[in-house]
């Protein structure tokens, strides 16, 4: 009933317009060992509410081209009304990757144990697909993509959220990338499905 509870209480309407700004940052440790850092900001209620923040670290290696692995921890903070909860967050991740043609192909596979200090702890199981196109013109590098996320609670074996979204990468300068793009969201709270319409913007350095 609490978890019903306070599912309900983070929900805006159905078709809210969301705005999301993700700041990050990776450090080349050795050819195979990165740290990536993140932060990120969500606006709900009409991109007019700051209902959600992260700051998270961790340690990534590559196995080879075709699969990485990592290690995380992330901090949240999300609510309503400027009544932000924590919650903390480790997760791991393996990350194959295929190169079919001129396409891109990743498979990312997290799970993450999530822990509150309001309600049970929840530990959860997110794949995401996603297929990029990298592109050149006149010396500008691109890459339009498009992926879908799955979000799904181990502990009631229940679907709760999906991600659709599509968009494009730019590779600005050396070491820094931009991206834009469009997201779907769709969440399951009180047996109903209620959708997120999100224009996402994304800046990572890399060192």
């Amino acid at each position: 009933m609490l978890a019903a509870a306070n599912l309900k209480a983070y929900a805006y309407e159905n078709g809210d317009f969301q705005i999301w700004h993700t700041e990050a940052q990776e450090f080349e440790l050795t050819n195979k060992w990165s740290m990536p850092i993140e932060e990120e900001w969500r606006y709900g209620n009409d991109a007019a509410e700051l209902y959600y923040q992260h700051y998270e670290a961790g340690i990534a290696y590559d196995i080879n081209k075709y699969f990485t692995v990592t290690g995380n921890y992330r901090q949240v903070w999300e609510g309503e009304r400027g009544k932000l909860r924590p919650e903390y967050r480790p997760y791991i991740q393996a990350i194959p990757k295929l190169d079919i043609w001129v396409f891109k192909f990743e498979d990312r596979n997290r799970l993450e144990y999530r822990l509150f200090d309001y309600k049970d702890d929840i530990l959860r199981y997110r794949n995401k697909v996603s297929v990029k196109l990298p592109l050149e013109f006149h010396g500008f590098e691109f890459a339009p993509y498009v992926a879908n996320e799955i979000f799904v609670d181990i502990n009631e074996a229940i679907m709760r959220k999906n991600r659709f979204s599509t968009g494009i990468i730019l590779n600005v300068v050396k070491g820094l990338k931009g991206e834009v793009y469009y997201m779907l969201q769709s969440t399951k709270k009180s047996g109903r499905w209620t959708g997120a319409n999100i224009l996402g913007l994304r800046l990572k350095v890399s060192f």
